[in-house]
């Protein structure tokens, strides 16, 4: 009896031990790449240890580490780290920092083909039906059994074909269609469907654009979004994979669970407004409305294509002044490319930021991000509160992103004002001033239990590790104190107010974070005494009316941890309450005593 199947069904036939699947099927599926990330890749490595697994063919087996590519967050080094290691004991391929995007490496590689299956920690893994191949992102578990045995069970899909009819309107972008298509399905119309498109303007469609379509199907609820190959795309394909590329396109009477008719030529330029990208609409809406910052780039649109589309607007102008934008390419190889078609250079000269390939802002992990009340026009392919940063985000096009930049607002590139928008100089600035503190008598004697640690060189990252550096509240800080300093990690939960440190030369080296001192004023702790301070640490101290002492010996004083000691800060004198001995150490100095009973420097 003949079968005739859709897409997805062909592909996981094709990839299993079956004549023949349909919906609802439980199937093992042959997968013939599998990808780990930065973002999930160490979670992975410790599913296969933990369990006492192999890889199963290293040949198809990757690393990329598209999600912070700089490295820049000290979890995301530590796992790039261990996933290194791993990848050198395994014979693993890895696509480090230096080379961008995972799904978009695996296209333009020749990894990922026509017909392929493919797996990642990426969610948008389904990217791969720009190319007429299965995709699918899966959580840490999947991608360790995929490893270890070459296959992942699956269920079989009900599919949507979706028929694009009608002409495409010009300068209707990639990105439009897409915003289009969440308008009309909303999050989850296509959820869990295997969705398939034509038209004769579909056919037309380059990769680029397939691309960006494609990977907006997880915004969709959809499981995939497929278009069959063209003969540009299946050389494409063939040129860098070295395969004979047999297409598996659908058979004409293959069963769907429905046909949706749309009607290409009533799509316009929209844009998606912040929370949610289906919470869509017409660019004409919401034009005018002042930006702060914008965003080029993620694996909806870093392409060649979205880059060219941004320079030819961008080229001869400037940026709105006070407006950020931030251009991030997909992959190395893009960038490079840009580079030679001097793109770099008209994004530079535009006042752009210009960031090495990667994820970006969608991955909180590189440029990208926006500040709270922020309002940012993005080309990413999400915009749920906290997802690209605490402020808001519309997603529109690379052209009308690039359009917004240089006017301030959000606009089209053929409704750019002369000269930019500029910003209120009267907006409200939304802080709450700390209230006016009250001046009051500071003790210049004090008593406490000392910890005694007898370590030259403790520096700023010891006491108080960067990865904080963002925190302003100065309660916060304290559980964070020596967080990173050996032997006393511990220090935070287990010192008590007014205890009294006690430590040997040039404490506090290193970096100019205030931090380093108010971790110690928010747990209480009453003084410092050291033979010497970093030069910055000291003035740090001082302005901020925390009291720090210098000493040439404490001969005679008889420490031990634990002791008991009275300080009075004015004469230098301290006294071991412990053991009843006491000397003279360097006091405040006249300047030093005037900040302290003022309360600090401010």
């Amino acid at each position: 009896m003949e079968i005739n199947m859709n897409i997805i069904e062909k592909i996981i036939t094709k990839h299993s031990n079956k004549t023949f699947v349909q919906p609802e099927e439980i199937i093992d599926v042959l997968i013939d790449t599998r990808i780990a990330r930065d973002f999930g890749g160490a979670n992975v490595v410790k599913n296969i240890l933990d369990n006492g697994l192999n890889v199963h063919d290293s040949s198809k087996t990757f690393f990329t580490f598209d999600c912070n590519p700089g490295g820049s967050d000290q979890s995301y080094a530590a796992n790039q780290h261990f996933c290194r290691q791993f990848a050198r004991q395994n014979n693993i391929k890895v696509y480090d920092v230096n080379s961008g995007i995972g799904t978009h490496i695996a296209m333009d590689k020749g990894i990922v083909y026509p017909g392929s299956t493919f797996v990642s920690t990426d969610s948008h893994a389904n990217i791969m039906g720009a190319i007429g191949s299965f995709g699918q992102g899966m959580g840490d578990m999947d991608i360790a059994a995929a490893w270890a045995k070459g296959s992942v069970w699956f269920k079989v899909p009900y599919s949507i074909k979706i028929n694009l009819n009608g002409k495409r309107p010009a300068n209707l972008s990639a990105k439009d269609i897409a915003i289009n298509l969440l308008s009309i399905f909303g999050a989850n119309q296509l959820l869990g469907y295997s969705v398939e498109i034509y038209g004769e303007e579909v056919d037309k469609f380059t990769l680029d654009e397939r691309i960006t379509i494609s990977s907006m199907a997880t915004e969709m609820g959809a499981i995939i979004l497929f278009f069959t190959p063209n003969i540009e795309i299946i050389k494409f394909c063939e040129a860098k994979s070295g395969k004979k590329i047999e297409v598996i396109a659908a058979d004409k009477d293959a069963k769907y669970e429905k046909e949706v008719n749309l009607d290409l030529s009533s799509f316009v330029s929209m844009v998606a407004k912040p929370g949610h990208p289906h919470d869509d609409i017409a660019i004409e809406t919401v034009k005018k409305t002042k930006i702060d910052s914008a965003f080029i780039g993620s694996c909806t649109n870093g392409r060649m294509e979205d880059l060219r589309i941004a320079a030819s607007i961008l080229n001869g102008k400037t940026i709105a002044p006070g407006v950020v934008l931030k251009i991030v390419p997909a992959t190395d190889d893009i960038w490079k490319q840009a580079m030679t078609e001097g793109l770099i250079k008209i994004f530079k000269d535009a006042g752009a930021l210009v960031s090495n390939a990667g994820c970006a802002g969608c991955a909180a992990g590189q440029v990208g991000q926006n500040g709270p009340d922020e309002i940012t026009i993005s080309t990413g392919n999400r915009n749920f509160a906290g997802k690209q940063g605490k402020g808001q985000v519309y997603l529109a096009s690379p052209a009308i992103v690039a359009a917004s930049a240089i006017a301030g607002f959000i606009t089209t590139p053929d409704d750019m004002p002369k000269e930019p928008s500029l910003f209120d100089k009267a907006t409200t600035l939304k802080y709450t001033a700390a209230p006016q503190k009250t001046k009051v008598e500071r003790k210049t004697t004090v008593v406490g239990k000392v910890w005694f640690i007898n370590k030259d060189d403790i520096d700023t990252d010891m006491i108080y590790h960067n990865k904080y550096l963002t925190i302003t509240d100065i309660k916060q800080m304290g559980q964070y104190a020596f967080g990173n300093l050996k032997g006393y990690e511990n220090f935070a939960t287990e010192a008590t107010e007014g205890d009294i440190i006690v430590t040997t030369k040039n404490f506090g080296a290193g970096s100019s974070r205030q931090q380093a001192v108010d971790c110690f004023k928010s747990l209480g702790i009453s003084c410092i005494i050291a033979k010497s301070y970093g030069a910055i640490y000291e003035r740090n101290a001082i302005n901020a009316a925390f009291p720090i002492l210098t000493y040439k010996s404490l001969d005679g004083l008889g420490l031990q941890n634990g002791d008991v000691l009275k300080v009075n800060f004015e004469t230098g004198v301290i006294n071991n309450n412990s053991n009843g001995k006491s000397i003279v150490i360097n006091p405040f100095y006249d300047a030093q005593l005037t900040i302290y009973k003022n309360g600090g420097l401010l």
